[in-house]
């Protein structure tokens, strides 16, 4: 404590521009503050000021360990206001932003449990296929499925994110069981349109080097949209074959609702991640959201429940 109060009092000449007015904010005598100041200068073993009888002026030290304290004092202060009752107590308004179809199984409902263990923050979630600049709109955190770019942005993985062919047993009772990825130029498949942001391809590891390869398959049929979900929904009423995210199927697979085929070809899982700016010090309410996210995505059978 006497370290920061020492802190404390070089903010406060620096700022004041004098060691009698920072003296009088903290009733105490000018020599008291040109000890501690003194003090501070010998430990550091550096110049902060240069003090004459007219005025005080930062050195080139003094300018940049000011930055440093004002910093270190505010985490200070928020460290205490954070914590209320003897728990942890997050304020301010909270920016996430995530993909739609993901955002409204797996996001969305958890904003209103998290509000309500934290109701002084305010939430705001966009929901977006796109791949939002948090940086350039304000958002705190993304919550981002698949493989991420390479990016300045900070990525924590939250979860494994495995893509399965699936149909109904109607559609395969009619069709056919694809024994093997090639087969799927046969069948109905339901893809995402060219507009969309698939490019590459349904992916399969190849039996070729132990099935460390990964290809890549673009089947094709008669329908295929945009949206994910209305992909999801034909495939339910048994209109083909589509390539879903388990955090979409897992529950329909569970029910008998929907059959995974080619699961001995299915690529590696990528992954569920947050991603947010790089920063010293990221506020507490983000910090607490990625925990709270860490926390749901992390239970036992998480996964295998409906979402709808």
């Amino acid at each position: 404590m006497d370290k920061l109060k020492a802190f404390e009092t070089f903010v406060a000449v620096a700022t004041k521009g004098s060691l009698t007015a920072a003296a009088r904010t903290e009733g105490v005598a000018p020599a008291i503050i040109g000890r501690r100041l003194d003090a501070l200068e010998e430990n550091l073993g550096v110049k902060l000021l240069v003090r004459t009888t007219r005025r005080i002026t930062l050195t080139h030290e003094g300018s940049a360990f000011l930055e440093d304290c004002q910093r270190l004092i505010s985490d200070v202060a928020n460290a205490e206001a954070s914590v209320s009752a003897g728990g942890v107590k997050a304020s301010g308004h909270l920016r996430i932003t995530a993909p739609a179809g993901f955002g409204r199984r797996h996001v969305a409902p958890l904003v209103p449990r998290f509000r309500e263990l934290h109701p002084d923050v305010s939430i705001s979630l966009n929901l977006s296929d796109r791949v939002v600049d948090l940086a350039a709109e304000g958002f705190d955190c993304a919550v981002r499925v698949g493989d991420l770019p390479d990016s300045s942005l900070v990525s924590v993985r939250m979860a494994d994110n495995r893509r399965l062919c699936v149909a109904t047993p109607g559609y395969l009772a009619r069709h056919g069981t694809p024994a093997q990825p090639s087969d799927l130029l046969q069948h109905d498949c339901l893809t995402l349109s060219s507009d969309a942001s698939q490019t590459r391809g349904w992916a399969f590891r190849s039996p070729k080097d132990g099935g460390h390869e990964v290809v890549h398959l673009r089947p094709g049929g008669p329908l295929n949209c945009s949206d994910g979900q209305v992909l999801h929904d034909w495939c339910l009423a048994g209109y083909g074959i589509a390539w879903r995210s388990t955090w979409e199927v897992e529950s329909e697979i569970r029910s008998g609702q929907l059959v995974a085929v080619l699961e001995d070809f299915a690529a590696p899982p990528n992954g569920i991640y947050v991603v947010f700016p790089q920063r010293k010090h990221l506020p507490l309410r983000v910090r607490l959201w990625i925990d709270d996210l860490k926390h749901h995505y992390a239970q036992p059978g998480y996964w295998q429940v409906a979402k709808d």
